[in-house]
């Protein structure tokens, strides 16, 4: 007899969980910047240390993404918490920059595994028809420690009376304990007649997919994904946006220093980038069916595009949070849209590794911008990162209109159940 559907509330735990770890992370990273530069980090440093944040994780995206496929998610979410906990509990105590950026890889890597588990989670105990709404209030949670956790490290972090290393130190310690907060609501999530399900649909292998088949032992190679019509836009979107996001994190405590803004009020702007962010995701299923998915991503990228280049100019603190604000705004469609984007063009059987695939993408961005944004600050200035992110974003926004323009068939009518068999989203064909 099949188990009764899951209801909601493991949405929410996940939620909750998701908004622990990322506000850990959130508080971390402006930390881990503070610390470099009492360290005596450059903006070039700073850059460096930002980008190898990712680097682990960059290599290790796939393979977990391919072992989710064939397996369970849940197991990924608390290893993922033990590194975010150790990476930043270690960054607080580490006294030099290669620590420093040792240990940032470690917490980076906490992040992805975390992530990967978590979204294939929502991938595979969502409805085809909830993907939308359920990735937008997966993400929310990301968003509230996003807008938690920059407020907290402003107001631990104090460079008064030399006190910046001190307080950049604590600030890491307290976000190893927010992080390990996460793990009281993990407690069963992933239910284990959908894992199941998702097991046997592995084993039977996926059918032919668009760019490319499957291999022996049900494995769609990863060209063919990537060959999959939507899905390498769809991780071109999400790292413009990412890295977006990235930079302002890593790059707005150096131009706080700059303009003589106080480490509490960087936090405060941040936040309200991230409340922002909120708000756009709040209301999101009603401007898709305003727009539309393609049309809604495309407007979104192109006024991000056009704020981040705003962002360069020499704005007091209140013109700061204006512009903040509203491309937080902008920037809350990307990431939850890319998913179900990526989701609902990838092969059956492959649709963790293609969420893994964005998330590599999603890394290689946090590697390749923060490094050239180093760069940038140190030829022409800390504004300069700012307008290259701007380039970025408008190239994404001709990107996510493509498949407008290209006439992209309809998505094909839902098929029918068969009375007796539980239909699973891991089992529909999407692309």
């Amino acid at each position: 007899m099949d188990s009764p559907k899951p209801g909601r509330g493991w949405l929410l735990r996940l939620v909750i969980a998701f908004s622990f770890a990322q506000g850990a992370v959130s508080m971390a990273r402006p930390a881990v910047s503070y610390r470099a530069l009492a360290l005596g980090a450059d903006a070039r440093a700073v850059g460096v240390i930002a980008g190898v944040y990712a680097l682990l994780p960059l290599f290790a995206a796939v393979p977990l993404g391919r072992r989710t496929d064939h397996g369970r998610c849940a197991p990924l979410l608390p290893i993922g918490v033990v590194l975010i906990v150790t990476g930043c509990a270690l960054s607080g105590r580490a006294g030099s920059l290669l620590e420093m950026a040792v240990w940032s890889g470690v917490m980076g890597l906490g992040h992805l595994s975390f992530v990967i588990g978590a979204q294939s989670l929502v991938a595979r105990q969502s409805a085809p028809e909830d993907q939308d709404r359920n990735f937008g209030h997966f993400t929310i949670g990301a968003s509230l420690g996003q807008l938690i956790g920059p407020i907290a490290a402003g107001q631990v972090v104090s460079e008064h009376g030399g006190a910046l290393a001190r307080t950049s130190a604590a600030a890491l310690f307290v976000s190893a304990v927010v992080a390990a907060f996460a793990v009281t609501s993990l407690w069963r999530i992933e239910h284990r007649a959908r894992d199941a399900d998702a097991a046997r649909d592995a084993g039977a292998g996926p059918g032919p997919s668009e760019g490319g088949g499957a291999r022996p032992g049900g494995r769609v190679p990863v060209g063919g994904i990537l060959r999959t019509r939507g899905v390498a836009s769809g991780i071109f979107i999400s790292l413009a946006v990412l890295s977006a996001t990235d930079i302002l994190t890593a790059y707005l405590p150096v131009v706080g220093e700059q303009r003589s803004i106080a480490p509490a009020v960087i936090g405060l702007l941040l936040s309200v980038r991230a409340a922002a962010t909120i708000a756009c995701r709040l209301v999101m299923t009603p401007m898709i069916r305003l727009m539309g998915r393609t049309v809604l991503m495309a407007v979104s990228c192109l006024g991000a595009g056009l704020l981040c280049a705003a962002l360069a100019l020499p704005v007091p603190a209140w013109g700061l949070g204006i512009l903040l604000a509203a491309l937080g705004f902008c920037l809350g469609v990307g990431q939850p849209l890319s998913m179900t984007t990526v989701v609902q063009a990838a092969p059956d059987g492959a649709r963790s590794t293609a969420l893994a695939l964005r998330l590599t993408g999603n890394r290689l961005g946090q590697v390749a911008a923060p490094a050239s944004a180093g760069v940038l600050a140190g030829i022409a200035g800390t504004a300069a990162p700012f307008v290259m992110l701007g380039v970025l974003l408008l190239a994404s926004a001709g990107v996510a209109i493509r498949p407008a323009r290209r006439g992209a068939p309809p998505a094909p009518p839902a098929r029918p159940e068969v009375p007796g068999r539980r239909t699973e989203p891991s089992a529909e064909r999407k692309a």
